[in-house]
């Protein structure tokens, strides 16, 4: 449930530089039973999620979004009939488009281009939803000022899946609240409170690169 699916790099040069690792990535990515310990993901849960999925892939492209890696013709050779796609990649996503609102549970990543960092902030805070969300950058200024503005429960800095070890508090702001009392954990008996959650990861220097998993599989 909080695998990413926005990516929104800042200004064109970032997104371009962003757009030349995320192609090659997204087309190798390797798709098979659960069975493979080596495969990236498996099959959709059902063929109605399957379908569902590349409905909102066709979505995208009727409302403009350029489809610059389409998964939707993957078969798994002897798997033909399983529920098997493989990655798609949007590029120039909108938010008013349908893939950047709603939650489409599939392989499918939307990279939406912010010109400033502010237009980046403003995306996250104007959006109904706000369960988890992470900025990735070496400026600690960015940042403290992000963990702080942005109206999303949980908030991970160089931590791309923000999910907190179990003691803590689980659970989003605004529309991704649910229940009288809005979280798991202990926070759900702190009546009137508000909380957010920033989980922090700092690379020692330009040497290192970024993990794309949560910190406790290391």
């Amino acid at each position: 449930c909080m695998a990413i699916s926005v990516a929104v790099p800042v200004g064109n040069d970032t997104a371009n530089r962003l757009m030349e690792k995320l192609v090659p990535r997204v087309e190798s990515l390797k798709v098979g039973p659960s069975t493979d310990s080596s495969a990236d993901f498996g099959p959709l849960v059902t063929a109605q999620a399957l379908e569902r999925v590349k409905g909102y892939v066709d979505i995208g492209v009727k409302e403009g979004a350029n489809l610059v890696v389409d998964g939707r013709g993957f078969k798994m050779q002897g798997y033909e009939n399983g529920y098997y796609m493989g990655g798609c990649l949007f590029d120039n996503v909108t938010a008013d488009m349908r893939i950047y609102k709603e939650e489409i549970f599939g392989p499918v990543l939307s990279v939406v281009r912010a010109p400033r960092y502010e237009d980046a902030i403003k995306l996250a805070n104007d959006h109904e939803m706000g369960n988890g969300v992470a900025i990735f950058t070496r400026d600690g200024d960015a940042a403290r000022d992000f963990a702080s503005r942005v109206q999303v429960g949980m908030v991970g800095v160089n931590v791309p899946i923000p999910v907190p070890i179990a003691y803590y508090t689980f659970g989003g702001w605004k529309a991704s609240s649910f229940g009288d009392l809005n979280q798991h954990g202990p926070d759900a008996f702190r009546f009137y409170t508000k909380t957010k959650t920033v989980t922090s990861r700092w690379p020692s220097g330009i040497k290192d690169g970024a993990e794309f998993v949560i910190p406790t599989m290391n």
